[in-house]
């Protein structure tokens, strides 16, 4: 099966619980239509670079998946029908990452950085 990595960011006013609630929800519809969510990423409230329906911030997750592309198709449908979910982002790879995405890596773990002046 084709594998794919999403991100999503999620208002802003929800609290973390039901920010997590949600990517277990979407890891769900995936599981029912045939797929399964390998890995998700809760990767906390972080401020945008421009508003996006009058929010500053948003909650943003990161899910790896395994699914067909009907499978991935109906969450995509709901994530854009859900009232908390603000913007979704689905890229197909061709092998998933073993590591934490960037995002979750510390500043001294990454590598390729050059040193500030």
């Amino acid at each position: 099966m084709p594998l794919y990595e999403h991100v999503m960011i999620a208002r802003q006013d929800l609290s973390n619980t039901q920010a997590e609630g949600l990517i277990e929800h979407f890891g769900a519809v995936l599981s029912d239509n045939g797929g399964n969510l390998v890995d998700h990423e809760y990767w906390g409230v972080k401020t945008m670079a421009y508003k996006i329906n009058k929010n500053r911030k948003g909650h943003y997750a990161f899910l790896r998946s395994d699914a067909p592309a009907p499978a991935v198709q109906e969450m995509e449908r709901l994530m854009r029908l859900h009232d908390d979910v603000m913007r979704v982002l689905t890229i197909k790879v061709d092998e998933h990452a073993e590591l934490p995405s960037v995002q979750m890596q510390k500043r001294d773990e990454r590598e390729g950085r050059r040193e500030r002046r």
